[in-house]
């Protein structure tokens, strides 16, 4: 992540919203709803830490989400941004493996991604 591209977030705060992200997931925070099993959960936007979480129109133009410094820069005027993070070295994304029906592998892509970005964030606090 370039400095430049954190203006208005600093370091540690992304680092504590990458986090509190991995927390979420690992508390199941996007496994399917008993009462809506075929409802698949939107990575990113279904989670608390989404600026426009729970909001029932978008109100938070995602350009101030912390998660844009991840966005390649072609790709940061979709409509999900966010969905466009490469997770792993495949090039996999959020929307390359939604809707394949197949829940591990887009959670285990996303998992992996988030766990590697605290690590290189953390790695590179303790040398500042």
């Amino acid at each position: 992540m370039q400095k430049e591209q954190r203006d208005a977030m600093s370091d540690n705060e992304v680092l504590d919203n990458l986090r509190f992200e991995r927390a979420f997931v690992e508390l199941g925070g996007y496994e399917r709803s008993v009462r809506e099993p075929r409802k698949e959960l939107s990575i990113f936007q279904e989670s608390p830490a989404c600026p426009n979480y729970a909001a029932p129109e978008k109100t938070v133009p995602c350009e101030e989400c912390f998660l844009m410094s991840f966005v390649p820069k072609e790709k940061r005027s979709e409509t999900v941004p966010c969905h466009h993070i490469p997770l792993n070295a495949s090039g996999d994304t959020v929307a390359s493996l939604e809707g394949s029906g197949d829940d591990f592998k887009v959670h285990e892509a996303f998992h992996g991604w988030l766990c590697g970005a605290i690590k290189q964030m953390e790695a590179r606090a303790t040398k500042a």
